[in-house]
């Protein structure tokens, strides 16, 4: 009773006399609490078990799907469309009739060039008659030459005669006066029936030339008809293959314009009960894939079924796109029922590369970064027989770091590069070790295995092919059963960087396509 009465007295003195009676019971809650959730809470691993069994490495993509032959059909003259006898999914056979442009203004051009033609084959005719004409005058030319030379030489030989008898004084000199003048006048004359002769044939030549030129016009007047009436034909549009309609761009009344290019008015594919898809291929792939691979594809459409088709051609052709670079990917398949259509989206998956009967080792567990301190790190490391280079290990190749593995273990590869100062070097050498390569094509990291102890051992591994679920086994101390590590928690919450994110070089899976 008296303690009592003390702390009565005591507390109704002063606030300050409160405050010394309420103190330690305060700083004992706030210890209590101090020690609750001091952040020493229990760490709690999440594994994953290592597996025995297939893994199949593929390359994704997304293609379109295209029929094989895809034809379009335009008009090579223009005019109004007047007919229309096939629409969209019509089943078409080669040379059928599809569509008729209006042919009234062809039909107009065909007659006007047939007869630009007649008038231009009689003129042939006009000209031949006057060639007839003109060989008849050069043949009466020629017999009028010829009777003028026979009187020439006629009264050649009598002007001789009359002379020899003028120089004896038999003949009086007009009667040899008489005969010079008749030979002179011949003479005359068979030089004026000469120059008529060539006269008549060179118009004759001329009128020759007219006839040529004449049937260079026929020519070229039967050229303008046929090429009138190859217009006229193609006022008839017909259908260039078998195949089926997937589009029809015009519609009857509508005028085409074929001046500057042919314009499209339908679109036929020719099979549809074979196709091709154009699988869009990143750079980094396409020197993994191979003609005659099988591939599988999936399409909207249809998304719980999988089709299948094989890889025929890689086309060299590339596509930059915001500077991605893809090259196309052909894959045909089987459409027998013609359930796919053309422009369809495919979701492809091509195989590359497979592992049969192999340890499969979880990609969490590869993921997996242990966050703990750096001093406990290397003496756990250093606990299961791997030497860490450090501060007191300085062994240098070229000024470079190269890692040490106890029990002759040492990575394959070249060496770490890189600048900066003392920090960098160490954590690049450490980062090189913990990789388990430096710089080279092996493809090494290291696992943590979770004991029976609830402790934690590092298992260096060499690992293949991966299908980003599982990832092969090649050379490490696991066997399908062990408990890998891939994420850890503390307090219940999922420590962070546990997994993912890690950095390069970090104790974490190096994905490789």
């Amino acid at each position: 009773m008296q303690m009592k009465e003390r702390l009565q007295t005591l507390w109704q003195r002063s606030m300050l006399h409160r405050a010394m009676l309420v103190s330690p019971f305060v700083v004992a809650l706030l210890l209590a609490g101090f020690w609750q959730f001091d952040g020493r809470e229990d760490v709690r691993y999440f594994t994953a078990k290592v597996e025995r069994g297939d893994i199949v490495q593929v390359v994704q993509a997304t293609g379109t799907i295209n029929a094989v032959t895809t034809v379009q059909v335009g008009s090579q003259v223009s005019g109004r469309i007047a007919e229309i006898y096939v629409d969209f999914n019509s089943k078409v056979k080669k040379d059928q009739i599809i569509a008729k442009i209006d042919p009234s203004l062809f039909e107009t051009r065909l007659l006007q060039a047939e007869a630009d033609l007649q008038n231009a084959l009689a003129n042939v005719r006009g000209i031949e008659a006057s060639i007839e004409t003109q060989r008849a005058d050069v043949r009466a030319a020629q017999a009028n030459l010829d009777r003028a030379r026979a009187q020439f030489r006629e009264a050649e030989l009598n002007l001789k005669r009359t002379k020899e008898l003028f120089e004896q004084g038999i003949v009086a000199a007009s009667q040899f006066d008489t005969v010079q003048a008749t030979y002179d006048a011949t003479a005359a004359n068979v030089r004026v029936l000469e120059a008529q002769l060539e006269q008549a044939r060179a118009r004759l030549r001329q009128t020759e030339a007219q006839l040529e030129q004449a049937r260079a016009s026929v020519a070229q007047r039967r050229a303008s008809v046929e090429s009138a009436r190859v217009d006229l034909s193609h006022t008839v549009i017909r259908a260039p293959i078998d195949g089926t309609v997937i589009a029809r761009n015009v519609d009857v009344g509508q005028t085409v314009a074929a001046s500057l290019q042919a314009p499209t008015l339908f679109v036929i594919a020719q099979d549809l009960t074979k196709m091709l898809v154009y699988a869009k291929t990143d750079e980094s792939d396409v020197g993994k894939i191979q003609p005659g691979a099988m591939a599988t594809f999936r399409v909207d459409s249809f998304p719980r079924e999988v089709f299948r088709g094989r890889v025929t051609q890689v086309r060299m052709n590339a596509t930059v796109v915001q500077n991605v670079v893809t090259y196309d990917t052909i894959i045909e398949f089987d459409n027998p029922e013609q359930k796919l259509f053309p422009g369809m989206t495919a979701y492809v998956t091509i195989p590359i590369a497979q592992a049969m009967d192999v340890v499969k080792i979880p990609n969490g567990a590869l993921r997996f970064h242990q966050q703990i301190p750096e001093a406990e790190r290397t003496a756990l490391l250093r606990k299961y027989g791997f030497e860490v280079p450090g501060a007191g290990n300085r062994e240098l190749a070229g000024g470079r770091p190269r890692p040490q593995f106890s029990g002759g273990q040492r990575p394959q590869g070249g060496e770490a590069g890189g600048g900066g100062g003392p920090n960098a070097e160490m954590m690049r050498r450490r980062m090189a070790f913990l990789a388990g390569m430096d710089g080279g094509r092996e493809q090494w990291g290291f696992v943590w295995k979770l004991l029976p102890n609830k402790e934690l051992r590092p298992i260096r591994v060499k690992v293949g092919i991966t299908d980003y679920t599982f990832t092969e086994l090649k050379e490490g101390e696991i066997q399908p059963g062990d408990e890998l590590v891939i994420s850890r928690s503390t307090g219940g919450t999922p420590q962070p960087g546990s997994s993912g994110g890690a950095p390069p070089g970090a104790p974490g899976f190096i994905r490789r396509m």
